[in-house]
């Protein structure tokens, strides 16, 4: 089994997210996982130069997962290596009054990547089922029609924006636009080491905040939040990777090796001229050469 099959989900029934194993079965050493997303890095770098040459498709990929789940690193150390003319980072954060004036898609939207080019999301629209799932609250002041009481934001309301999600992803699909979603999977014993080390250690003090402390005090919720978002916005066409998180280097080689199988499966390949342009580039090459331009 590949690593891409082995961690693709695509909706079958997921009763508990809990029963999900959050760090990998075997762990190979350093050294061996250090070599394999290098040589990664290298090929996604390769593979990214053809699609941006290309401009046919573009990518869009999503890292959802709990607070110190690995989305950073993850960046930085899968991503990094790619050319930041074709690819990009977007982090949705707390939606603006102006964001929330207009569909919640509509930021989205404006942040999608050109023909050719990866667009990193840190977030992304699922934040808009996962957060307002565990804070319902929260829709009440948006001003959407029909939802004035929190009886108005049941399971009725998130059906309809999961069906608006998979549409989405449908539609982007049919336009020539391919999304890759992550969701990192991490379990309370981590994260409560990784809180202690931000705490602990001076230079890591700064990615400390006290409101981390209290969307953790809602951690069963957020489970039920996105087994519910995972079942119902999983297909076989726009799967999501769940990855064992708790293991930040084995969970940067699994990403990275969906990634070059993903990318290599739209088989990006370089324009090829035509014989006229051909004989023109080798005449102005013999042309450099002879000092005559």
């Amino acid at each position: 089994m590949s690593t891409e099959s082995r961690y693709r989900y695509t909706g079958e029934p997921l009763e508990n997210l809990n029963k999900w194993a959050t760090r990998a079965a075997r762990v190979p050493e350093q050294a061996v996982i250090d070599d394999a997303l290098a040589a990664n890095v290298a090929t996604l770098s390769d593979l990214q130069s053809r699609l941006y040459a290309q401009k046919e498709t573009g990518v869009i990929v999503i890292l959802q997962g709990m607070d110190t789940a690995g989305k950073d690193g993850l960046i930085r150390h899968v991503l990094s290596g790619l050319n930041p003319a074709g690819t990009s980072v977007v982090s949705f954060k707390q939606p603006t009054n102006r964001q929330l004036s207009h569909d919640f898609l509509w930021r989205v939207n404006r942040e999608l990547p050109e023909r050719g080019e990866i667009r990193i999301f840190n977030r992304s629209q699922y934040e808009d089922v996962l957060i307002s799932r565990v804070h319902p609250e929260m829709l009440l002041t948006q001003h959407i029609p029909g939802v004035t009481t929190l009886a108005d934001v049941g399971d009725a309301f998130f059906d309809r924006r999961y069906r608006d999600l998979r549409h989405f992803e449908t539609y982007l699909r049919h336009q020539g636009f391919v999304t890759i979603k992550f969701f990192l999977h991490l379990s309370r014993d981590e994260q409560t080491r990784r809180f202690e080390r931000r705490i602990e250690i001076p230079s890591k003090n700064w990615k400390f905040s006290p409101s981390d402390m209290q969307e953790r005090a809602f951690w069963n919720d957020y489970q039920v939040a996105y087994t519910k978002m995972l079942t119902n916005t999983a297909t076989k066409k726009d799967p999501w990777y769940i990855i064992p998180a708790d293991d930040k280097g084995v969970a940067r080689l699994i990403v990275s090796n969906i990634l070059v199988k993903r990318l290599q499966d739209l088989r990006p390949t370089y324009p090829q001229v035509t014989p006229e342009t051909q004989a023109q580039l080798r005449q102005t090459l013999v042309k450099l050469k002879n000092n005559e331009l």
